[in-house]
């Protein structure tokens, strides 16, 4: 099993696909499953815009990019993504229509995943609920940790809610060992004084092989967790610079084969193929 990963997309929802289809093509191996770290830029309506998403989205139309290709129904992108057939699974950021994701939360109250566009391609996975991905005998076991953290105990809708909290801490008592923590935010105490402490918390209780974020702006790196048995992956926003390409460490891939991981990052070469000025019609 492979599953591509990415982090901050910021509207830009089409891009990974499109990385993902150029990667099979160019490597001739197949991916089963996308996993993205938040800040989707989930917003079907202008109106619902924040302010951070406003301000960029005046210089960058890619900004509007889930309202414009995937809040209603194109045929040519619909083609596109059944030809492809994967699914973007992913964690809340803190730049979404969070009222929006809500409504489609309270309408899966079973489910650990939700579909949150026209064509079922994108789904959020609630906070603190496991993840079974399975094809063929494979099977990536994982659990997403949505939104950021706050150290002054703030609630609006960016931040970690209590029911989520409340999901974590009942996560705590489990006895199964998972492949991936995926999140938006990182514990940044130590470094910076703020960040998700929920996060530590839960990589210091449950085993996890590896944990993937993304929202701090800091360059690619692999870090061992302080609990001795994580190794925490920063992913480069998936960001194009002034030069009009991607930096390194956008993207990356998990292949999981019997019970061993391995982590390999797509190198420059292949994600520069798809830049600013070329990639909506690649």
């Amino acid at each position: 099993m492979r599953a591509a990963l990415f982090a901050d997309v910021h509207g830009k929802l089409l891009l990974p696909f499109k990385l993902a289809d150029l990667y099979q093509r160019e490597t001739g191996h197949k991916l089963d499953v996308i996993l993205q770290c938040g800040d989707l830029g989930a917003y079907p309506r202008l109106e619902t815009l924040d302010k951070a998403t406003l301000r960029h989205a005046a210089r960058d139309r890619d900004e509007l990019g889930f309202h414009d290709d995937f809040a209603a129904d194109k045929p040519a992108i619909r083609h596109f993504l059944e030809e492809l057939g994967l699914r973007m699974l992913c964690v809340r950021g803190n730049h979404e229509d969070h009222d929006y994701l809500d409504q489609l939360e309270a309408q899966h109250p079973e489910a650990p995943l939700f579909p949150i566009d026209a064509y079922e391609r994108v789904w959020v996975c609630k906070t603190g609920w496991p993840q079974h991905y399975r094809t063929g005998h494979e099977e990536l076991t994982f659990v997403g940790i949505g939104r950021i953290g706050d150290r002054k105990g703030r609630r609006d809708k960016r931040f970690i809610q209590e029911y989520e909290q409340k999901a974590l801490r009942r996560l705590h008592k489990t006895k199964q060992l998972f492949d991936v923590l995926l999140t938006h935010d990182k514990d940044d105490a130590s470094q910076r004084g703020y960040g998700m402490a929920d996060i530590q918390q839960l990589l210091d209780e449950v085993v996890f092989t590896y944990h993937f974020h993304g929202h701090t702006g800091e360059p690619f790196q692999l870090t061992p967790n302080s609990n001795g048995l994580t190794t925490t992956v920063k992913i480069k926003e998936l960001e194009f610079g002034p030069s009009g390409v991607l930096p390194a460490g956008c993207m990356v891939v998990l292949e999981k084969l019997g019970e061993v991981l391995t982590l390999n990052v797509v190198p420059a070469s292949l994600t520069n193929k798809l830049t600013k000025h070329n990639w909506h019609s690649a």
